[in-house]
């Protein structure tokens, strides 16, 4: 893994935390989360609460 894509995959999991810690602090979240059917609906879902989960680390910038 490049230092490049480290940087990617830490962002990344830091978001992720950032996302779950918000499931317990704002209303109705983890059931907006569980309604969620597949990884494309949760990642808009993520996105509309201002989390970026949707790129992978090894994904190439475009």
């Amino acid at each position: 893994m490049s230092a490049s894509d480290l940087k990617k995959f830490l962002q990344k999991v830091d978001e992720l935390n950032r996302l779950v810690e918000s499931l317990d602090h704002v209303a109705g979240r983890r059931e907006m989360l569980e309604n969620c059917t597949n990884h494309d609906q949760v990642v808009l879902l993520a996105k509309s609460w201002g989390f970026d989960i949707g790129r992978r680390w090894g994904e190439l910038d475009v």
